[in-house]
């Protein structure tokens, strides 16, 4: 799978950052303590403990080389650079529902700190992906599973 590249804040690098410190420094010594409590058991067979000791090795040695995959393709967004003229990587983004009269605002981020919950969305996600290089008064046509959302572009900040 070719990469690509993972567009992140300062504060993203950092949490990707300290998440990778983590999970080699502790996680790894703790899943290595639950193996060699589970070997301790005796024939690993019928070990069910050992399997999921093992198990969760795995998923740990994934989720490290996701990581550094990521942070390999790191591209930093400088704040200094982020534009209010056009929709970006890094934009907040006020925009007003026109079907429903809602306003709503949307950070748009790379696709490693989307959290739509906190309102930060990917640029590679249906609304995000329609949003960039539009500027504010554009009304973007977004196509979701449901049919279309219009949305009109209120401001455009950092």
């Amino acid at each position: 799978m070719p990469e690509r590249d993972v567009f992140l804040t300062e504060d993203g690098l950092k949490r990707l950052e300290d998440e990778l410190d983590d999970l080699k420094t502790v996680r790894r010594k703790e899943i290595a303590e639950k193996i060699k409590q589970a070997l301790s058991f005796g024939d690993i067979s019928e070990n069910s403990e050992y399997d999921q000791a093992k198990n969760d090795q795995a998923q740990l040695e994934e989720r490290i080389a996701k990581l550094e995959m990521m942070l390999r393709n790191a591209k930093i967004i400088d704040e200094d650079d982020i534009t209010t003229d056009v929709v970006g990587i890094g934009s907040k983004v006020l925009v007003k529902d026109l079907e429903y009269d809602e306003e709503m605002e949307f950070i748009i981020v790379g696709s490693a700190e989307a959290d739509p919950y906190n309102g930060k969305i990917s640029n590679e996600s249906p609304v995000g992906s329609a949003l960039l290089g539009h500027m504010s008064g554009d009304i973007v046509e977004v196509v979701v599973p449901d049919g279309k959302i219009e949305y009109q572009i209120l401001t455009i900040t950092r």
